[in-house]
């Protein structure tokens, strides 16, 4: 109820008519502060293999979300959500997960600037005590996570959606998305004129099963000549964890696929993980690896991390402790390596770091988390 009213009050200060329209809508102001510490090192172009320190702001956040129940069950929703730099200070407003739509017992549908349905497939494989967030994200070597979309990442919030999420059939449900990339926006990976002339867009969907103690999911993305004219990018994954009591397993299996000017770019991916309540908190593990580029594309063919050829391979490991004050406020510690073969580029995915190919970066993490 105070978030509310708070909600109300800014409103107040935006402007009389938001603040009439917020006292008949349910608006809710919430946000996170997620700032580490960070051991970071990997070699570099000219050889060296610098330790670094630094403070990071992990997908810190302020937002404002709303409803209004418009009658026979349908609702209007929006969302504002705007980054906070929690290590630096300042912000950048709207270029979180921001939106307006409908909801009703059809399920949702909404347009504006938010992760693909691949995304969703995090929660269930990665490291959620520390909320997905920090190095310790298990998004880096899966879907060249680190790359933006023009570069052929995966991993993304993307401007110019549309999407639709069902309603739960008895713990299914099934999203699909569209983005056009075009050159409305200037802010975050949205697209510009010269994607708009070549008519490319990014779609994708999925399917979730949630029943108890069981979480299944597969989801694909396809970039359509987002990267280069004629080229396409398409990313397939297939999540499952179970939830025995005394640790909670998971496995991701992935399908990368790339179109390049000498030829298809495919590899293949796959990981474990295993959370485990120890004492008040939650120990994760993980490891994942990265095979070999293979496909017809020329030998030393390369997209982000993703090269054809021999010794391009890569493995991803961690280990991390959450330990929980309360309910919104939390501290965690962790390690984290990526072992890139010699052809290999892969970096960390969130607060990345520039190493040179076949650098091993990797890194000691301390944070603190609360929500709000």
């Amino acid at each position: 109820m105070k978030k509310k009213l708070v909600a109300v009050a800014v409103a107040g200060v935006l402007g009389a008519p938001l603040a009439a329209h917020a006292q008949t809508a349910n608006v809710t102001l919430y946000g996170r502060l997620n700032i580490d510490f960070e051991l970071v090192n990997g070699r570099q172009a000219d050889g060296s293999n610098p330790t670094v320190t630094r403070l990071s702001s992990n997908s810190s956040r302020l937002g404002v979300r709303g409803t209004e129940a418009l009658g026979g069950g349908l609702s209007a929703i929006f969302q504002i959500e705007s980054d906070i730099k929690g290590d630096t200070g300042g912000s950048v407003t709207a270029n979180r997960e921001t939106f307006v739509g409908f909801q009703g017992s059809w399920g949702t549908f909404k347009m504006g600037n938010f992760l693909m349905p691949l995304d969703d497939m995090h929660p269930i494989f990665g490291n959620a005590p520390t909320y997905l967030t920090s190095i310790l994200s298990t998004a880096s070597v899966w879907a060249n996570g680190y790359a933006s979309k023009t570069t052929g990442g995966f991993d993304a919030r993307l401007g110019n959606s549309v999407r639709y999420d069902s309603p739960s059939f008895n713990g299914l449900t099934f999203s699909g998305q569209v983005s056009m990339r075009d050159s409305s926006g200037i802010i975050g990976d949205n697209g510009d004129h010269a994607s708009e002339l070549r008519h490319a867009y990014v779609f994708g969907g999925n399917a979730i099963y949630n029943n108890g103690p069981i979480q299944v999911g597969v989801a694909f993305e396809h970039n359509k000549e987002v990267r280069a004219d004629n080229l396409d990018d398409t990313d397939i994954t297939l999540t499952g964890g179970y939830n025995f009591g005394v640790v909670r397993v998971a496995g991701v299996y992935e399908h990368l696929k790339y179109d390049t000017p000498t030829g298809d770019l495919k590899r293949n991916f796959w990981g474990i993980s295993a959370a485990a309540p120890v004492g008040p908190g939650t120990l994760f593990a993980f490891y994942g690896r990265a095979e070999d580029g293979k496909g017809s594309a020329a030998d030393g063919t390369r997209v982000a991390g993703l090269a054809k050829g021999s010794d391009t391979a890569a493995n991803h490991w961690e280990i991390s402790y959450t330990y929980p004050f309360s309910k919104r406020t939390s501290v965690y510690a962790g390690y984290v390596k990526i072992d890139n073969d010699s052809n290999a580029s892969y970096t960390f995915n969130i607060n990345s770091y520039t190493t040179a190919v076949g650098a091993k970066p990797g890194g000691f993490v301390f944070g603190m988390l609360h929500l709000f």
